[in-house]
């Protein structure tokens, strides 16, 4: 059974005017938005690459220490004696 439609409704030229007035403003400031975003991101990520060396060698002496102190433990559970300076 074929369904029976409606002719199509004329849309008023003053709705049609504010559709594509929202449609260009919201991609106005969408444009203007992304520009303000990605100076904040572009500052932050400088800030993080300055940052990342002390950042990087903290890490490295904190894995440094942590290893240290698993050896030394291991040693003294198993009975290994250790040299000394270790």
């Amino acid at each position: 059974m074929p369904v029976v439609l409606k002719p199509a409704v004329r849309v008023s030229p003053v709705i049609k005017t504010a559709r594509w007035s929202a449609l260009l403003l919201g991609v106005l400031y969408g444009s203007v938005h992304f520009k303000s975003l990605q100076k904040k991101e572009n500052a932050f990520r400088e800030e993080e690459a300055r940052l990342a060396p002390a950042r990087q060698k903290l890490a490295a002496e904190l894995k440094s220490k942590a290893n240290r102190e698993e050896m030394l433990y291991l040693a003294k559970e198993s009975g290994v004696p250790v040299p000394p300076g270790f």
